[in-house]
C-alpha cells in the first residue's frame, strides 16, 4: 500500500510530531535522512521507517510507503529526503562521571552540534536545563548527525541535581569569561562536571555559586568571544586529550 492522501489519519499524526506538544503525548519523533535513520535503527530507537514509493533499504522493521507529495506535506525541509522515521523517545536517566551541563541553551544548532562534540570527546552524560531547546526539536536532530542516539541526555533541575552531584564528590566547573582560569591550567578529577550558559547571558548566577572553579578559553583579544557550540567543543577536546 502506497500512502497518497493528506487527510489520511495516519499521516495526519505523523506530521503532527514536528510539534513538541504531540511529540510529549506520543512519546515518538521524526526524523529525516538515510544516516539518521541508520543511526536510529543500530541503536535500537527506529519504531517505522517512512519511504517514498519504489524506495528501499534492507531494515526488518515496520515500513510505511508514501508518495512524494506526503514526504512534503510530512517534512521540514525544502527538499525532504526519500527516507524518513519515526522513532521512540530515548529514555535515560543513569548520571554518569563525565558530564556536561547545558544552562538554558536556546539555539537548536549550537544544542545539535555539542550533542555531536560531546560523542566525540568522551562525554557520557548531558544534563540540561528545563528551559533549553527541546531535545527532539528537527534542527537538533539534524545538526547532531545521528550522535543523538549515542550518548545520555537527561533533563533536570539544574540546582537540584548539581547540589547532589556536589555532594557525591564531583568537581564542578563553569565556563565564566572573567575571573576564570585557563581551561589548559586547571586539573580534572575522574568525576567531573562543565557547565555552558545560554547564548546571551551565560550561565547564571545561581549555579555559578555551586561550582569548585571557572574556566576559560585563552584566544586572540581582538576576538570578543565564541559561540558556544564552538567554545564548548574546543573544552572539551582539551579535556579528552589529556
Amino acid at each position: 500500500m502506497v500512502y497518497t492522501s493528506k487527510e489520511n489519519n495516519q499521516i495526519k499524526n505523523i506530521k503532527k510530531l514536528n510539534i513538541k506538544k504531540y511529540r510529549d503525548m506520543a512519546q515518538e519523533f521524526l526524523i529525516e535522512g538515510e544516516h539518521l535513520v541508520k543511526e536510529a535503527y543500530k541503536n535500537h530507537y527506529l519504531k517505522t521507517l517512512i519511504l517514498e514509493e519504489n524506495t528501499n533499504i534492507d531494515m526488518d522493521i515496520d515500513k510505511i510507503y508514501v508518495k512524494e507529495n506526503i514526504l512534503r506535506y510530512i517534512s521540514e525541509l525544502d527538499n525532504p529526503p526519500k527516507v524518513m522515521g519515526i522513532c521512540k523517545k530515548i529514555e535515560k536517566n543513569k548520571i554518569g562521571s563525565k558530564i556536561l551541563v547545558l544552562d538554558d541553551i536556546q539555539d537548536p544548532g549550537n544544542f545539535g552540534t555539542i550533542i555531536r562534540s560531546a560523542v566525540a570527546f568522551n562525554i557520557d552524560t548531558i544534563l540540561i536545563s528545563e528551559n533549553t531547546v527541546d531535545i527532539y526539536n528537527s534542527k537538533v536532530l539534524r545538526a547532531t548527525q545521528g550522535m543523538i542516539f549515542n550518548i545520555n541526555i537527561v533533563r533536570k533541575n539544574l540546582k537540584n541535581e548539581l547540589l547532589q552531584l556536589k555532594n557525591n564528590g564531583y568537581q564542578i566547573l563553569s565556563t565564566k569569561v572573567n575571573g576564570g582560569k585557563s581551561i589548559k591550567d586547571v586539573e580534572i578529577s575522574e568525576k567531573f562536571v562543565i557547565i555552558v550558559g545560554n547564548e546571551g547571558k551565560g550561565v547564571a548566577d545561581d549555579i555559578l555559586s555551586l561550582c569548585d572553579d571557572y574556566i576559560y578559553i585563552n584566544m586572540n583579544k581582538n576576538c570578543e568571544s565564541l559561540n558556544v557550540g564552538v567554545a564548548t567543543s574546543i573544552i572539551l577536546y582539551e579535556i579528552d586529550s589529556r
